[in-house]
């Protein structure tokens, strides 16, 4: 059995996991299933041919086969037969549907193997606030911030210029801004609150150096991806940080003390144990000197940040048999069979 890739979902990003499933089509040789989720929540089994960003986009796929979730895989019926695709499932749902959870409570229940977040991590990673809560329980870094609901009067908050508005539950690059001056804000919360009702302000320190890291838990060791520097303008709007992201050419080692190479892997440690086990992350941090902060978490990585390891499809393999078990509880009704037994029946 292969990696069935399952990709879309009801999702801003949704176009961005089309874009992610595609790079793993080169990436990864044993596919067994490319599996994808439309909008109003149904399945369709895509043939590796109609792998193509323009299948989509002209809505072809909803000639291919529907599929049902059953237990195990994913189910194909025909007027003469019933099959089931099984093999493990990368959640390569970007955003909602794929990042917060329902994909992951759906694959559990079902008891379907994947590579992905379990539904604890997904809304953790998820919603940024609570990232940032998560972060500090971890004794891991964050920036100071505040947090802005739809409806709040922010006249009287501190609020000291520069300031980065991030919607709180989506990816950072979506309806980001970055404010300068005072009269902007209004604008800029109107247009992070079409996306969500709860917005992450943040300072915006100039010239602050950033850097991502991936990685995972293969029998209680962890794999590291390079450590990427993000070269960047200000900040990453949707264009720049996506318009090129599905590249495949490996990145250089970023060019850092080991002392800030350690203290980014440290940190990435305390995100990941005992919550990722059985996704393969990525974590984005600043860093001040050799300090760390943790930007953000990225559960589902834009094409599971392939283009950082060396060997992405033998991790990738070496994941897909080290996941976490899903135990089926062995019910044995003793409780009712005492009540019943004292009722006398």
């Amino acid at each position: 059995m292969g990696f069935i890739i399952l990709f879309g979902g009801n999702s801003y990003e949704h176009e961005i996991s089309i874009v992610s499933s595609i790079t793993l089509k080169k990436e990864l040789k044993n596919i067994s299933a490319f599996v994808f989720l439309d909008s109003s929540g149904s399945f369709y089994l895509i043939s590796k041919e109609n792998m193509k960003s323009k299948y989509f986009a002209l809505l072809e796929y909803k000639k291919a086969p529907k599929l049902e979730l059953t237990n195990g895989g994913f189910l194909q019926k025909s007027l003469m037969s019933k099959k089931i695709l099984k093999g493990v499932v990368i959640n390569l749902i970007h955003g909602k549907s794929g990042e917060d959870g329902q994909i992951a409570g759906i694959l559990d229940f079902y008891n379907i193997r994947f590579i992905g977040p379990r539904l604890e991590a997904s809304v953790l990673s998820f919603n940024k606030e609570l990232t940032k809560i998560y972060a500090k329980n971890r004794n891991v870094k964050v920036l100071d911030y505040k947090i802005l609901r739809k409806g709040d009067d922010y006249s009287n908050m501190d609020l000291t210029l520069p300031l980065i508005l991030k919607p709180a539950r989506l990816g950072s690059s979506i309806g980001i801004s970055l404010i300068k001056d005072i009269d902007d804000i209004d604008y800029a919360l109107d247009c992070a609150f079409e996306f969500d009702d709860t917005v992450v302000v943040e300072s915006f320190i100039p010239d602050i150096k950033e850097y991502n890291l991936a990685g995972c838990i293969i029998n209680d060791e962890f794999v590291f991806s390079t450590i990427e520097e993000i070269k960047k303008n200000e900040y990453l709007d949707f264009d720049k940080k996506y318009l090129d992201f599905a590249t495949t050419k490996k990145l250089q080692e970023a060019q850092i003390s080991n002392t800030l190479r350690d203290n980014i892997k440290n940190s990435f440690k305390k995100i990941y144990l005992n919550c990722f086990e059985g996704s393969l992350i990525r974590c984005d941090f600043f860093a001040i000197n050799d300090e760390v902060f943790l930007n953000e978490i990225n559960p589902i990585p834009g094409s599971m940040a392939c283009y950082l390891f060396e060997n992405f499809g033998g991790i990738l393999n070496s994941l897909s048999i080290n996941l976490p078990s899903n135990d089926v509880l062995n019910i044995q009704y003793k409780y009712i069979s005492k009540i019943q037994a004292i009722k006398g029946k």
